[in-house]
């Protein structure tokens, strides 16, 4: 499992299983941008318990979220530009045999295993990528500053910072 899958892990509902995942996903990461902030969340949420973790899950990226896991809504809301976007990003996950698991093409989750698969990623992504995750980060901050996702958010803006052109 590269960085981003294990990024992309940490953003879906937790289940039996999915703790030790992340952790055996958090070993394995090689960016210590990456794995500081990524263990510190595996850390708090292992600390929780699954069905509290499961609610924070819930009450952070769900019904009513904190910040909203969408990169084309946090850019453009629900206009023409995030449909294109939308339409965009279906084709080339699909292109490159990423299942949605059930999110729309610009969750964080088929967004992350987009990018660790593509070798040139669509450029539009690589644009919006870094603005979207910094919005999200600040909504959350506002809502909850002491929400485990902190972290997770702050893994995944190391990695959506361009060198060499890549995300």
């Amino acid at each position: 499992m590269n960085d981003l899958d294990a990024l992309a892990a940490g953003f879906r509902y937790p289940g039996p299983g999915s703790l030790e995942l992340l952790r055996s996903a958090a070993d394995s990461v090689e960016d210590s941008s990456i794995r500081r902030p990524f263990r510190r969340f595996v850390d708090v949420i292992g600390s929780l318990g699954l069905e509290a973790w499961e609610e924070v899950h819930t009450r952070t990226l769900d019904l009513s979220p904190l910040f909203v896991p969408y990169v084309g809504y946090v850019i453009w809301e629900e206009s023409y530009q995030r449909g294109a976007f939308l339409a965009d990003m279906q084709r080339v996950e699909n292109e490159a045999g990423i299942d949605p698991l059930g999110e729309l093409p610009d969750h964080l989750d088929p967004v992350l295993r987009y990018l660790a698969k593509a070798s040139e990623p669509l450029p539009g992504l690589v644009e919006i990528f870094p603005k979207a995750l910094e919005r999200m980060a600040k909504a959350l901050a506002k809502a909850e500053p002491d929400n485990p996702y902190r972290f997770l958010l702050e893994a995944t803006r190391a990695v959506s910072m361009p060198v060499g052109g890549a995300v």
